[in-house]
């Protein structure tokens, strides 16, 4: 059993107070002891917390990690034609190595800025998983089911069937790591009979929903051109909100869908940036939280935003909507705060993530104070969600098992995963020629 004490540290307590020179206790895969006084139980490795600050890592609420092959290659480009011209013919060319290769270099990626854990939403789901399992980190994984045809049966889709192979070959693998989440694309890439054939077989196997939603206005409004009813509303009525869901983007919601997102105890994973840099808007957070809707924080992929840098997110997540609706006293550091760690792993199903507490998951990360940017500290929350850095983690965890510290990865060769994405990169492009 691995055991581990962080001693003298400044934490972040579950509660989002700070609390300095404390002692916090790992043993096994849970935080076993926290408190001022250094337990008479011996942790075996202890580390130095002087000047560090303790606290839970963050929780992606919805990406493409895989895409990190496509950083950058579709700039200042309408939504369409970034997709039509640029991405989709990209993704005609990659296969299970590349999938791997990218998957593997944004693992390495969200490590450095922090994420312990991501709701994914991709294909080539064995590589994902490989990628997953191998390196130590939690995922939701999801295979996104797209269908524009009427005729089939749905059993026979090949988005359908990598999904039920995924789901019985991985689902709580990496002893509840690996979370496998059934994923429709979304309304406007599918068909009501799609929609309704995954909500049934979702109920069956008990797993969670993870499904893209009124990310732009194209799409919001011909959903309604097209079925009379609202993204949100054709959602619910095919029910695929009558499980845990998380509903990622949400940036055109109007009437009652919000309030059908707080009856059903949907997530929200707000995208700020990449909604922002597409030009697509900017979801209705504080109403969100208003209606009580549990609203998380996602990157998106590389792709359309360009990083994982979660603490960058997080200071777009709390601006953006001071700007848009002319009020500075909108979204808070804690309520930030909240939807970067708690509110991700409730809408992931982890119930034991996502609070430095013990019993919980030792899913946590070491940030310097000690950098000129993090002070004075009149409140330790603004200072993370403002001024703070994605450079300013040192240190990974999930379960207990130190996957990054200070610049090295414990689990990944990070020379071979940069080579071999450049190497896929390479191959796709001169393909494409």
């Amino acid at each position: 059993m691995v055991t581990m004490l962080f001693k003298n540290i400044a934490i972040l307590d579950e509660n989002y107070n700070l609390k300095d020179n404390m002692y916090v206790g790992i043993k096994g895969e849970t935080i076993d002891y926290i408190d001022t006084v250094e337990p008479n139980e011996s942790y075996g490795e202890s580390y130095d917390g002087k000047g560090k600050l303790l606290m839970c890592g963050f929780f992606n609420s919805h990406a493409h990690t895989p895409m990190t092959l496509m950083r950058g290659y579709g700039e200042n480009m309408s939504l369409q034609d970034w997709l039509t011209k640029r991405i989709f013919p990209f993704e005609d060319k990659l296969n299970g190595e590349s999938v791997y290769a990218g998957m593997l270099l944004g693992i390495a990626e969200s490590l450095r800025f922090g994420i312990v854990s991501t709701t994914d939403m991709y294909y080539y789901g064995d590589d994902m998983a490989r990628a997953i399992l191998g390196s130590g980190v939690k995922n939701n994984l999801g295979r996104g089911v797209v269908n524009f045809s009427e005729d089939g049966e749905i059993d026979l889709l090949p988005g359908f069937q990598e999904t039920k192979h995924i789901f019985e070959t991985y689902h709580k693998e990496g002893n509840g790591r690996l979370k496998v989440d059934i994923s429709l694309h979304g309304e406007y890439t599918s068909n009501p009979k799609t929609a309704l054939h995954l909500a049934e077989y979702m109920k069956s196997v008990g797993a969670n929903m993870h499904v893209h939603v009124s990310e732009t206005e194209f799409e919001h409004e011909e959903c309604k051109k097209r079925h009379g009813m609202t993204p949100v509303q054709y959602l619910s009525k095919h029910g695929l909100f009558d499980t845990k869901a998380t509903a990622a983007h949400c940036v055109w919601l109007e009437g009652e869908d919000f309030d059908i997102l707080a009856k059903k105890n949907v997530t929200v994973a707000s995208c700020p940036i990449s909604n922002m840099k597409l030009a697509s808007g900017v979801c209705n957070i504080p109403l969100l939280l208003k209606k009580g809707v549990n609203v998380a924080i996602g990157t998106d992929s590389v792709a359309s935003n360009n990083s994982l840098n979660m603490i960058e997110e997080m200071k777009v997540f709390a601006i953006s909507n001071k700007g848009k609706l002319y009020d500075p006293t909108l979204v808070t550091p804690v309520e930030t705060l909240r939807a970067a760690t708690f509110a991700g792993a409730k809408g992931q199903g982890r119930d034991d993530c996502g609070k430095l507490a013990v019993g919980f998951k030792a899913d946590l990360i070491v940030m310097d104070l000690s950098k000129p940017n993090m002070h004075p500290i009149h409140d330790l929350a603004t200072n993370l969600v403002y001024s703070a850095s994605g450079g300013d983690v040192l240190l990974t965890m999930v379960d207990g098992r130190t996957l990054y510290q200070n610049g090295e990865y414990l689990t990944i060769d990070i020379e071979k995963t940069i080579y071999e994405a450049e190497k896929c990169t390479k191959r796709i492009l001169g393909e494409l020629k």
